[in-house]
C-alpha cells in the first residue's frame, strides 16, 4: 500500500514537473513570438489611397512624427492618468513624450479644467520652435475612458480631418493614444473608424468645393501612428476602411 502512494506522488510530482515545463516553454515560445512580431520603430508603409489623398500609416511617437499637423486625443482628466497604470510605460506612451516635449502644457490645460478632454472637444496649440516634430498640434478629447467605445472613433475622424481642412495643412498625423491611456481598445477597429469618420468629412467639404461654396483642400496624406506592437493590425483596419471607401 505504502509502495502504491509512494509511486502516485512521485508519478503526480513528475506529471506537475512537465506541465510546469511545457507553460514555461509555451510562454517563452509567446513571448519570443510577440518580440519577432513587434514593427521597427521610424517604419513607414502606404496602406493606399483615397481621392487622391494618400493614407501612411507609421510607427512613430506624436512628439517626432514629421507633418504639417499633429493630432492626439486625451480622455477627460483624472490625477496622473498619463503617468501611472493601467497607462502604458513611460518609454512606450506617446502621449507623456508628447507632453514632456512641450514642458508639461497637456497635463497643466488638463489639470486645471482649461482643456475638460470631453468627447469631440478641441484645443489648438503652436509648439515652441523645436518642440516638436509637426508645426501645429490639435487636441481631442475622447471623453469617460470608462465608458470608451470604439464607435466614437468615426466623429473623432471627422473632427480631425474638419480641422485639418479648416487649417489648409498638406500633412496630418493622427495620434488616438487609445492603449497609452491603458485602454484595451479595438486597435483595428479603432484605426478603421479613424479613416471613415475623417474621410466622410473630407467628402463633404468635397462637395462644397464642387458647388463652389468652398476653397479647394491641400491635404495629400493622412499619417496614422501606431505602436511597434499594432501596427500590422491597425494597418489592416485601414486597408479595411479603405476597401470600403473606395467602393462607394
Amino acid at each position: 500500500m505504502q509502495n502504491s502512494i509512494s509511486k502516485y506522488f512521485n508519478w503526480s510530482k513528475a506529471m506537475f514537473v512537465a506541465l510546469v515545463l511545457t507553460t514555461s516553454a509555451a510562454n517563452f515560445v509567446s513571448a519570443q513570438t510577440a518580440t519577432e512580431t513587434k514593427t521597427t520603430v521610424g517604419t513607414t508603409k502606404i496602406w493606399g489611397t483615397v481621392d487622391g489623398v494618400s493614407i501612411v500609416g507609421l510607427v512613430q511617437g506624436p512628439s517626432a512624427a514629421v507633418a504639417d499637423l499633429q493630432i492626439a486625443c486625451v480622455f477627460e482628466y483624472t490625477e496622473g492618468d498619463i503617468f501611472n497604470l493601467p497607462a502604458l510605460p513611460k518609454e512606450l506612451n506617446g502621449m507623456v513624450h508628447l507632453d514632456e516635449a512641450l514642458q508639461g502644457i497637456i497635463t497643466d490645460v488638463r489639470k486645471t479644467g482649461k482643456f475638460k478632454g470631453q468627447a469631440l472637444e478641441t484645443l489648438l496649440i503652436d509648439p515652441p520652435k523645436g518642440s516638436l516634430s509637426s508645426k501645429k498640434l490639435l487636441l481631442i478629447g475622447l471623453g469617460n475612458k470608462n465608458s470608451f467605445n470604439a464607435e466614437l472613433m468615426k466623429e473623432v475622424g471627422s473632427v480631425a480631418m474638419r480641422e485639418a481642412l479648416k487649417l489648409k495643412v498638406k500633412t496630418a498625423s493622427f495620434a488616438s493614444d487609445i492603449k497609452d491611456a491603458g485602454i484595451d481598445s479595438p486597435t483595428a477597429l479603432v484605426a478603421e473608424n479613424v479613416v471613415l469618420g475623417a474621410f466622410e468629412a473630407y467628402r463633404a467639404q468635397s462637395y462644397l468645393n464642387e458647388k463652389h461654396f468652398s476653397d479647394k483642400m491641400k491635404l495629400q496624406k493622412l499619417i496614422l501612428l501606431a505602436g511597434p506592437s499594432f501596427f500590422t493590425v491597425a494597418g489592416g483596419g485601414i486597408k479595411d476602411a479603405i476597401t470600403k471607401l473606395n467602393s462607394k
